[in-house]
């Protein structure tokens, strides 16, 4: 069975379908790979790579669109000249690319007439079985990076705080709107650089990644609403919250020096979030990236592929974020595109199973016919693959739970500490009555000094245990003066030889005391 990866037709489309690394693994299970000449030139990638990965370089692209298998970063699109790349494609191929088949009932009408299987990369569902498959997100962890990048490189200041002989800076304050995978990887670029960084995002559930990434998550007085939809995007909400969104934003603008915008709901024009009067009372020289320019922008000032200067405030509206980073985008790309392949039985049990959910989210055209969007019982399956798992019912979970403990027969643990309490009070009266006066003084000391260091040692948090050494240690040393001057009385007898014994165990406590402190210590230390 043959591959083919064509070079991109679309303008500014640096990425590529495959790369040398994912060749060779295609070529080990058994594809022959075609690549087109200069099909990796945008991601720094020469032909001769692709050869020695196993490849064979096709010089006009025929063999690459002509083989039984097409892996391509784009849709196909219409020639200048009036023709269509569909048409290079030979019949009952398969065909794996983007496509965003909303609006594009002409091409997927071309796809049955051609009997070509065509699978819609961003239609994978996000389930965690299709995490591996998910271009969406690959490519929007590239944009959400590349984002922090543009704007450091427009920004007229420094992202980290700086302390010099000139003075102090303080670190640049920085707006991330939509806290999704791009948004999670604007945070973490942005915390990376230094920047204080406040996220909003109308899905409370992300709180604690932004929060978990340094950054600070903006709360509204109004009740969140929890606006996820199938498949983890933000949902429209409602009059109410939107306008305390808004004043929310147009409160931080006047703070903020740098707004990156990354909201978008698939199929729709993007939501405006950042108004004109927003731009304009930021302070001059504050940037404003738009991830959703592609879509309209987030940003009512943004123009899609131009960078603009509006009220003393740069907005960039890039739509291709993720080929500026064409190297890794397309490292990435391929990877998704070969777990999609490997899932779909690689080449000795390739085949298209319609059974298979991912497999038929994903496809948009087979043997002739359009089949998107995929019928309502498999938005289903993929919505029900896509919510965690609910808890147990109340009655499930009083049925795990386990028995009560039942009493040990015997004496109460009452009755246990009474009588060792008689015991106890017996044995001192005993030893009251018959032992000389001096003995007695000695032997009430040690009494109170054991209850006490036992009160002190077992009442005490662990957490505080390294500083407890140090006060043992102290009381150690008070006992190896009192244990020396005992034993260097020059009498052999019973208190030289406690003494002797009082002066060896306070030694070891010490050193312990000092090796635990340390060890624990060393733990803080950077580099431990």
């Amino acid at each position: 069975m043959q591959l083919g990866v064509p070079r991109e037709s679309t303008p500014g489309e640096r990425r590529v379908a495959a790369t040398p690394e994912t060749v060779k693994k295609l070529v080990k299970w058994g594809y022959s790979v075609v690549v087109e000449a200069g099909a990796g030139t945008g991601a720094t990638i020469d032909d001769a790579a692709y050869e020695a990965a196993g490849a064979t370089i096709d010089p006009d692209g025929n063999a690459a669109w002509g083989s039984d298998v097409v892996f391509k970063v784009n849709a196909p699109r219409a020639q200048a000249e009036g023709a269509h790349e569909v048409d290079r494609l030979k019949e009952g191929s398969t065909i794996v690319s983007l496509v965003f088949p909303v609006g594009k009932e002409d091409l997927l009408s071309r796809y049955a007439e051609k009997k070509v299987t065509a699978m819609a990369l961003d239609q994978v569902p996000r389930i965690s079985r299709a995490q591996k498959m998910d271009v969406l997100s690959s490519m929007a962890n590239i944009a959400g990076y590349r984002a922090v990048i543009e704007a450091s490189h427009h920004y007229a200041g420094f992202f980290a705080g700086q302390m010099t002989a000139a003075g102090r800076t303080r670190p640049a304050q920085v707006l991330v709107i939509g806290a999704g995978v791009a948004g999670l990887a604007a945070i973490a670029a942005a915390r990376g650089l230094g920047a204080e960084v406040y996220a909003f995002d109308v899905r409370p559930a992300v709180k604690e990644q932004v929060e978990s990434l340094g950054a600070r998550f903006l709360l509204l007085d109004v009740a969140m609403e929890g606006g996820e939809s199938t498949g983890g995007y933000a949902n429209i909400m409602s009059d109410e919250f939107i306008a305390a969104e808004m004043a929310l934003f147009r409160e931080k603008a006047a703070d903020v020096d740098i707004v990156i915008t990354t909201a978008l709901i698939p199929g729709k024009k993007a939501p405006t979030l950042y108004t004109a009067d927003m731009v304009e009372i930021m302070k001059t020289g504050g940037v404003v990236v738009d991830l959703a320019a592609e879509q309209g922008g987030n940003c009512a000032l943004t123009e899609p592929e131009k960078v603009v200067v509006k009220h003393g405030v740069t907005i960039i509206g890039y739509t291709d974020m993720t080929s500026r980073l064409a190297a890794h985008a397309s490292q990435f790309f391929a990877t998704n595109l070969t777990h999609l392949l490997d899932d779909m039985g690689r080449h000795e049990d390739f085949k298209v199973d319609l059974e298979d959910i991912v497999v038929r989210k994903a496809l948009v055209a087979h043997e002739g016919e359009v089949t998107w969007p995929c019928p309502p019982e498999v938005e289903e399956k993929a919505r029900v693959a896509a919510q965690p798992p609910k808890p147990q019912a109340d009655a499930s979970v009083e049925a795990h739970k386990p028995a009560p403990p039942v009493p040990e027969s015997g004496m109460s643990s009452f009755g246990k500490g009474l009588i060792t309490s008689v015991v106890g009070v017996a044995a001192l009266f005993g030893i009251g009555l018959y032992a000389p006066p001096e003995f007695m003084q000695h032997f009430t000391v040690f009494v109170l000094s054991c209850f006490i260091g036992w009160q002190v040692i077992w009442n005490v948090s662990p957490a505080l245990h390294t500083p407890l050494m140090s006060v043992t240690n102290a009381i150690s040393g008070i006992i190896i003066v009192g244990g020396i001057l005992q034993a260097s009385s020059g009498a052999v007898d019973l208190a030289t030889i406690l003494g002797a014994v009082a002066v060896l165990v306070a030694s070891i406590n010490i050193a312990g005391g000092f090796l635990v402190t340390q060890r624990m210590l060393a733990m803080f230390r950077k580099g431990a």
